[in-house]
């Protein structure tokens, strides 16, 4: 079998379509289609895989001087994207997210319609709002997997209720105690880990410093504070100097989170849906801040979503800072309250989607083999 992901620029993009990659490895010929400036420039390659880039650029919902310019730019990742899938003649093609899918998906709907391509075409949709491009590829595609039980109207007869595939290495926990070493904390204390996803958060990482730095955490607490590449520096000399005895652990990025989700009590975390949907595999209670200019506002619905559910605290944007979220972890990080929401944090989480979706791939080939 010959399987092409189309996705990138964040880990969220990338990651789910990884886990599915993984768990084909052995049996697949795999390759990503991206862009030259998202992560999977480095993350792809790294976990072994084939990379063709292309041309592509965010579609606009107003017409404006760039319009044209984003015409272009992914009018060339068509005909990229022709090139790269014609050279690698897919069983099925598989789109994960990212700007970089729009142009992947129309030239496999290209070839599907000179009829140079029996290719199947998949949809992920991981958040509980689609952003533009995955409603634009809705017509396009033969099959949409979602994470949540409720498909969203414009993938109406499509749609098929997968959850998020989480990679592999994170369904078996590492033991704490050696965690806790790798990562210079101590496995006794109650973690919290303060996270902003891939690119990092600046307002998390602000409120996060000052913290640290004003207050006096209890000595049973202590913090891992992954705080991204662009902030490091200026985290580094925000949270120089932490207030009394807190014990806090900086660092830029982790290439593998097995270790950072060992160690956790709690996640302060944006709601991007690849987070969300490792959060709730692992049962980690969640104090979620929605990046408020995520595409269609998805990342407030997908943490009202686990919020109704009772699996997550939500802090918006705009009121968070040092003060309101130290009131927060002071209710949040009672032990009765962490049970509630671990407890309803599994109670959400397919830790079969990778399953659930192999079987999608089999039926979709199958059902288009010659």
């Amino acid at each position: 079998m010959r399987v092409a992901f189309a996705g990138g620029g964040t880990g969220g993009h990338l990651y789910p379509a990884l886990a599915i990659a993984d768990a084909l490895r052995d049996r697949a010929s795999i390759l990503f289609i991206g862009s030259a400036d998202g992560l999977e420039t480095r993350v792809v390659p790294e976990a072994g895989y084939d990379l063709a880039t292309i041309e592509s650029r965010p579609l606009q919902r107003r017409f404006s001087f760039g319009t044209l310019a984003t015409i272009a730019a992914n009018a060339v990742g068509v005909a990229q994207g022709i090139r790269a899938l014609s050279a690698f003649q897919p069983d099925i093609v598989i789109a994960t997210g990212g700007y970089v899918c729009f142009p992947a998906m129309v030239a496999a709907r290209i070839l599907r319609l000179f009829a140079r391509s029996r290719a199947p075409l998949a949809l992920l949709e991981p958040n509980a709002r689609p952003g533009l491009a995955n409603r634009l590829l809705a017509p396009v595609v033969d099959e949409v997997w979602g994470a949540f039980p409720d498909a969203d109207p414009v993938f109406a007869g499509k749609y098929v209720y997968t959850g998020i595939p989480v990679r592999a290495s994170l369904l078996h926990p590492n033991n704490r105690i050696e965690a806790a070493r790798r990562l210079g904390l101590d496995p006794a204390r109650r973690t919290i880990l303060a996270v902003g996803g891939s690119q990092g958060a600046r307002t998390i990482n602000e409120a996060v410093a000052a913290l640290i730095t004003r207050r006096a955490l209890p000595p049973s607490w202590q913090i891992l504070h992954v705080c991204g590449e662009r902030d490091y520096e200026y985290m580094q000399a925000a949270e120089r100097e932490p207030f009394g005895d807190n014990r806090v652990v900086l660092v830029p990025y982790l290439h593998d989170m097995a270790d950072a989700y060992a160690l956790c009590d709690l996640a302060i975390a944006r709601a991007g849906a690849s987070t969300l949907g490792e959060l709730a595999t692992l049962g980690i209670p969640a104090l979620l801040i929605p990046y408020p200019f995520a595409a269609e506002d998805h990342q407030t619905q997908n943490a009202r979503t686990l919020a109704a559910r009772g699996a997550a605290v939500v802090i918006e944007d705009r009121d968070l800072n040092a003060d309101v979220l130290w009131w927060t972890l002071r209710e949040v990080m009672q032990p009765q309250r962490l049970d509630e929401l671990r407890s309803a944090a599994r109670s959400l989480a397919n830790r079969d989607a990778v399953a659930g979706i192999l079987a999608r791939v089999e039926a979709l080939v199958s059902k288009n083999a010659p």
